[in-house]
């Protein structure tokens, strides 16, 4: 089995955030929290998650609503925000939170909660030009599965880029 794959199968965080703790705690000096400010390893791991959950909603709705505009015109924001690489709203955390989740059941109610407050938000914006509440829900269950899936499946497009099937779907949503 791999390393990466030992890792998948181990409980707690996956690898990186343990070799990161690891070595906080190594390099600490007797008597010193991490980095001379967390107590302990639970206390930077909560941290982390705290401050992941707060820029993937609270502080990335912020952001979309500061530019004002129409439900269309701030999805078309939130859509180019979250194509992003900026570090707390990378895929790559989210997919590693998201796998971490699967064997702890706290950081699932967390991602859970996320999912939720991103979803209200994704409704409030869809339903301002569908009358339709399952047109609505099923929107937002595209853009939500379009973000994740855009990274899991390398699935080719018969004549088509995946920045163009990506388009596409961005114009269905915001149709």
């Amino acid at each position: 089995m791999s390393r990466r794959g030992a890792a998948a199968d181990s409980s707690g965080p996956p690898a990186p955030v343990k070799r990161l703790t690891s070595r906080a705690r190594s390099s600490a000096p007797p008597g010193v929290g991490f980095y001379g400010y967390f107590r302990n390893r639970e206390a930077l791991l909560t941290e982390m998650l705290d401050t992941w959950e707060r820029a993937v909603t609270e502080e990335a709705i912020k952001r979309v609503e500061e530019g004002g505009g129409d439900a269309r015109t701030r999805l078309e924001r939130l859509f180019a925000l979250v194509a992003s690489s900026a570090p707390t709203t990378s895929m790559s955390i989210e997919l590693a939170i998201r796998e971490w989740a699967r064997r702890d059941k706290d950081l699932a109610r967390r991602v859970r909660r996320v999912d939720n407050r991103r979803t209200a938000y994704l409704r409030s914006l869809f339903a301002s030009f569908c009358a339709d509440d399952t047109e609505v829900e099923v929107r937002c269950l595209v853009a939500s599965s379009l973000r994740i899936g855009n990274y899991l499946i390398p699935a080719d497009h018969a004549g088509h880029t995946r920045a163009e099937v990506m388009e596409a779907a961005k114009k269905w949503l915001l149709g």
